[in-house]
């Protein structure tokens, strides 16, 4: 007789072989992560305390500068020209009210397409911002891989990142990593 609630056409079948199964594929899982040596780094310490980090970013803000000023300039000729335009208007002929009219249209367009290169998505700045950093990070990434190899880790975490909860603070590498950053900076032949 099956027991209240079975099927008469499935009768009851054992979970073993079933457990098993699952027990051999999630082994290896379970073993390597018994394995797993992690530690982790604050990218932010590091980009603060890492000359060449900071070299870059000053480089990058003289250039943003840069562009400021030239932006500001393009802007006020623009004024400059709405204000001649607005107060010359009355007394010029209507020729030369077009041609002020015209100037004027043509500083507001090389003004915006300036904006639009620099600052507009994909802009000169964006650009310029990425190669610099780029750089910084493949020069942190190849410390920070160093670092782990050197202490056999398997996972290095950024806690800047704010998905470590809570971490050990022997598994910090921050300071190692900025002593290989510091070494690689004395000892490379391009020091900045």
């Amino acid at each position: 007789m099956p027991a209240p609630g079975a099927s008469m056409t499935h009768p009851r079948r054992s979970a073993g072989p079933l457990v098993v199964a699952l027990a051999a594929l999630l082994l290896p899982v379970f073993a390597h992560a018994a394995d797993l040596r992690v530690g982790y780094v604050n990218s932010t310490l590091i980009f603060e305390q890492f000359q060449d980090a900071r070299d870059a970013q000053q480089r990058f803000d003289r250039q943003v500068q840069g562009w400021r000023d030239e932006a500001g300039e393009k802007e006020n000729l623009v004024k400059k020209l709405r204000a001649e335009s607005r107060d010359q208007s009355p007394i010029l002929s209507a020729v030369k009210r077009q041609e002020k009219e015209e100037e004027l249209q043509r500083a507001v367009s090389d003004y915006e397409r300036f904006i639009q290169d620099v600052w507009g998505p994909g802009g000169r700045a964006a650009q310029e911002n990425e190669n610099a950093t780029n750089q910084v990070v493949a020069t942190i990434r190849t410390a920070v891989e160093k670092v782990a190899a050197d202490k056999g880790l398997t996972l290095v975490l950024d806690s800047a990142s704010g998905f470590i909860i809570y971490a050990d603070r022997s598994m910090d590498l921050t300071s190692e990593v900025l002593q290989e950053l510091q070494l690689r900076s004395t000892t490379s032949p391009t020091n900045h």
